[in-house]
């Protein structure tokens, strides 16, 4: 009594449909360690279901990494992984200028290595030093306020005030007060 064919076409019940690809790849999974046994072949299977759960058959003693390179080695393709890790390098050498630049910041603001600076990038140093001492102080005043039982509102609206009184003496005078303290 032999098997009845069947046709190929997608099974309707999904519990069918899962039974079969469960039957099915435990096969070819057995089809491909008979490979790797009888004919000392290198097989990798990388299988997924409709859930994308993974199942992967390598030959023992391989990896898939190393049947990859094999594999672009005989397509004489780019190594992807070499071209990952020069990504990867040049990222690392992107964020550590990054991080250089954020450190010279912070020893500007600290007040070292200002010599290096241009007359510009000590104006820039110099309004946003002021520009943050005068939000510390505001916070300072709000988080006062908040303890004696005042409103933040008071504090926000004493902030801007003084904003407006800055910006008011600079448009008056044709220049910002600070440029006299540099000059």
């Amino acid at each position: 009594m032999g098997r009845g064919k069947i046709e190929i076409k997608l099974i309707e019940n999904p519990t069918n449909r899962q039974v079969t690809y469960s039957k099915r790849r435990n096969g070819i999974f057995k089809k491909a360690h008979e490979l790797s046994v009888l004919c000392d072949a290198k097989v990798s299977l990388i299988m997924f279901s409709k859930n994308n759960k993974m199942h992967e058959y390598i030959t023992p003693g391989l990896t898939t990494k190393k049947m990859v390179d094999q594999y672009q080695k005989a397509l004489g393709n780019i190594d992807l992984w070499r071209a990952h890790y020069e990504r990867m390098l040049e990222n690392l050498r992107k964020l550590k200028e990054i991080n250089n630049k954020l450190r010279k910041q912070i020893r500007n603001r600290l007040g070292a290595d200002l010599e290096d600076l241009s007359f510009d990038q000590l104006r820039n140093l110099e309004d946003e030093i002021i520009n943050s001492s005068a939000l510390i102080r505001v916070d300072d005043e709000a988080t006062v306020g908040v303890a004696n039982g005042g409103s933040n509102l008071y504090a926000f609206c004493q902030h801007h005030t003084h904003h407006l009184n800055l910006h008011h003496q600079e448009a008056a005078l044709g220049f910002k007060p600070h440029d006299l303290r540099l000059a």
